[in-house]
């Protein structure tokens, strides 16, 4: 089970780092958004390629979600298991949630543009491809990345 606060911090997270495992052992990082996350302790995540995560997960299922607020101090580690999901299995209803998430995002950088935020020149998130592939994570252990004399404080 995952805390109302997990749940909460990850829902407001643009992107996440995911890492998975190569055959030689090695970690492989890469962005994702998560799509869903639910108090039972699933966590779901469209890919857009069939890249160095994929291959990585077709062999070796561990995976971890990374995410820290620098403006907060505060971070959390998901660690578990992972599950590739076809993209021919996936409900209309994870795509559209992915579309929304996109569409919010591009409405924040206009949004950061118009108040003069300098980023990049074009919308990247509007030339991303279709999702792949659906990645449903079962989470077995939570790390909290505050420091413990940060946490002591609240």
């Amino acid at each position: 089970m995952l805390s109302e606060e997990i749940v909460d911090f990850f829902e407001h997270q643009s992107f996440t780092i995911i890492s998975t495992i190569d055959k030689q052992g090695r970690s492989h990082n890469a962005c994702k958004g998560i799509v869903k996350i639910g108090r039972e302790g699933k966590i779901y995540l469209l890919d857009l390629y069939h890249g160095r995560t994929f291959n990585n997960l077709q062999n070796n299922p561990n995976i971890s979600i990374t995410a820290v607020d620098e403006h907060k101090f505060k971070g959390y580690c998901l660690k578990g298991k992972a599950r590739i999901v076809d993209k021919e299995e996936l409900e209309a209803g994870v795509i559209s949630d992915w579309e929304n998430n996109l569409n919010s995002r591009i409405t924040q950088r206009v949004i950061r543009s118009i108040q003069g935020y300098r980023g990049h020149k074009h919308q990247p998130e509007a030339l991303l491809p279709s999702p792949k592939y659906l990645i449903e994570m079962a989470v077995e252990e939570v790390v909290d990345l505050t420091p413990a004399h940060i946490k002591e404080k609240k």
